[in-house]
């Protein structure tokens, strides 16, 4: 991976946007790297919370107008569109909490990956901005559906329409942010954030956060199912099932 670091330490993954030069401006390979790296996470027994970071002077300016602007417009469907929704409900859905740690600008794409994110921690000075309707397009990676369920439709219209700039102050007075920290402070408050939830039952934390994406509609079929199994898996009937299917005879079910 070249455009994004993961790394590992204790319960926390680090998860970091790492293309500074063009602050972490997103391509399709990054998309990809991200969608990959999330499937990495989850397969790390020790991982109870991922962190999300950009290198360099800013968490991320959005998707990168000299690549897109040139695609035709089935490459910019699949490539990009596609690509992008792909990997940022990868990152929604991923069974750990993310923390998404934001400084300097958090714009356009840059912004609908944090919102992919469960919580968000900027930096005092960060701007935040869906600036799309400047340039003749529209929010494409979830900005039109994440971001009102965060603050509200009124509020949401105003950052959209208007491509008005947010600094973290009002993002956190909006419930766009959870936390500012100081200037320079904001991954180290991200982490200490992950790691108050690493302290927690692993189990439980998982479940909560699915649940409560599945109020919102995220999910809400493989939810249930989810839950449906686990509890089917802990009965005695499904011993007996497994026991009578192995033995070759009819089970008797107790319904316990």
């Amino acid at each position: 991976m070249s455009l994004i670091a993961l790394s590992f330490d204790g319960p926390l993954a680090l998860l970091r946007l790492d293309r500074p030069a063009k602050l972490n401006a997103l391509t399709p390979d990054m998309l990809a790297e991200i969608e990959a790296a999330v499937a990495r996470v989850e397969a790390e027994p020790a991982a109870r919370c991922l962190v999300l970071s950009g290198a360099g002077k800013a968490f991320s300016v959005g998707a990168d107008i000299n690549i897109w602007s040139e695609l035709s417009l089935e490459a910019f469907r699949a490539s990009w569109v596609v690509g992008g929704h792909r990997a940022f409900d990868r990152l929604a859905r991923c069974r750990l909490p993310v923390v998404a740690a934001l400084h300097g600008m958090a714009f356009g794409g840059g912004l609908e990956l944090a919102l992919a994110a469960d919580l968000r921690v900027a930096e005092s000075g960060t701007l935040l901005a869906l600036p799309e309707a400047s340039l003749g397009t529209v929010p494409g990676w979830g900005g039109t559906q994440r971001l009102p369920e965060l603050i509200g439709i009124p509020r949401a219209k105003q950052m959209i329409l208007t491509a008005g700039r947010v600094d973290a102050a009002a993002a956190e007075q909006w419930g766009l942010v959870n936390q500012v920290a100081p200037a320079g402070e904001g991954l180290a408050a991200a982490r200490a954030l992950a790691l108050e939830i690493a302290a927690m039952a692993p189990v439980s934390v998982q479940i909560a956060k699915t649940l409560v994406d599945a109020r919102h509609g995220q999910g809400l079929g493989a939810t249930l199912e989810t839950l449906a199994g686990v509890a089917t898996a802990a009965t005695a009937d499904v011993k007996e099932g497994i026991a009578a299917l192995r033995a070759r005879r009819r089970p008797v079910f107790e319904g316990r």
